[in-house]
């Protein structure tokens, strides 16, 4: 059976660092308020020389020089991102014109949960033989569609992108399971109302017609603790494992009292749950390939660890999935 190993990883983040102090300036918060609350210190922002695509551009490069591989030899790539820079153009496509190559490219939008869906899509590219090499890129920009007068929603979110190339193994490498899930019921809980092709007749019939993220924080939080633990637990039952055949966690960062309530319901102890909220805030689809970024570099991660990948987003959706760590049974001479 055909496997899809991850055999490069890249992130991007703007320049640009938001801090609690700055965000005290502008809205009535506080730094203690923030960190009881969130976990978050500081944040990246982009600037006026960032875009969606330059950063998921700087987080593919990156993970195609791990990968020792060039743009010409992806076979497709699949991007995951609800602020892509153009409304008709798919932001895969704006990315593979930077990147040079014709790989397939399209876009899959589930907000936070995107990045997991977007690896369950590319995985079963490759298992399936329909392609050998799939770049997948978690990536958004939503501090441009936050309200910095609502102290509720413009402390969470910074920006950044994340890349992982996968391609074909002979040994049980990468994704092994997946839990994708949503309720459309509760979309209103956390959208963008008017950002899209619907535009409202009247202020009468869309009264709360603004272009800025709303969220209802009480509900997005109990929904969040709940389908965290479901889905994880969920994924690695399917891939025959228990959690404590679980070496890391890596789940999406939106908020460490989400996390470590997700981690108490799953009885993980805290050293084997990665977290870097504090210094990116919630990076929407670029938060659990940043993370994976970091816990590889800072030696957290050995050849056939078991992690688990979970996440939230708009819609309301989840995912989750255990991924097998390594490259072994990947038939490239530069990956031995």
């Amino acid at each position: 059976m055909r496997h899809a190993a991850i055999t490069g990883w890249g992130m991007a983040v703007p320049e640009r660092v938001l801090t609690n102090a700055e965000l005290e300036r502008m809205v009535d918060t506080s730094d203690e308020w923030i960190v009881s609350r969130t976990g978050i210190k500081e944040r990246r922002v982009v600037g006026p020389g960032d875009s969606t695509t330059s950063l998921a551009v700087a987080a593919a490069r990156a993970a195609l020089a791990r990968a020792e591989l060039t743009a010409a030899e992806i076979d497709l790539i699949v991007v995951a991102t609800c602020t892509p820079d153009q409304f008709l153009v798919p932001e895969a496509c704006l990315v593979q014109a930077e990147l040079g190559g014709t790989a397939g490219a399209f876009d899959v939008g589930v907000a936070c949960s995107g990045f997991v869906y977007a690896m369950a899509i590319g995985t079963q590219f490759v298992q399936t033989g329909a392609h050998d090499r799939v770049l997948v890129i978690g990536v958004d920009t939503l501090t441009r569609f936050v309200d910095y007068t609502d102290r509720s929603t413009c402390v969470l979110f910074g920006d950044g992108a994340g890349a992982v190339v996968i391609e074909s193994s002979d040994d049980q490498r990468g994704l092994i399971s997946t839990v994708l899930g949503a309720d459309g019921a509760g979309y209103r809980h956390l959208y963008i109302p008017g950002w899209g092709a619907f535009v409202p007749e009247s202020a009468e019939l869309f009264p709360e017609y603004r272009p800025y993220l709303q969220m209802n924080g009480r509900e997005v939080f109990r929904f969040a603790v709940t389908v965290m633990g479901d889905a994880a637990a969920e994924a690695v039952e399917r891939a025959g494992l228990t959690f404590s055949d679980i070496d890391m966690l890596i789940p999406h960062q939106a908020n460490v009292r989400i996390i470590d309530a997700a981690a108490r319901r799953l009885d993980l102890p805290r050293e084997r749950v990665w977290v870097n909220v504090d210094r990116y805030g919630n990076t929407s689809a670029a938060s659990i390939p940043i993370a994976l970024v970091e816990a590889e570099a800072a030696g957290g991660l050995g050849e056939g660890d078991n992690l688990v990948f979970v996440a939230f987003g708009g819609g309301l959706s989840w995912a989750a999935g255990v991924v097998r760590w390594g490259v072994s049974g990947v038939r490239r001479a530069s990956l031995g």
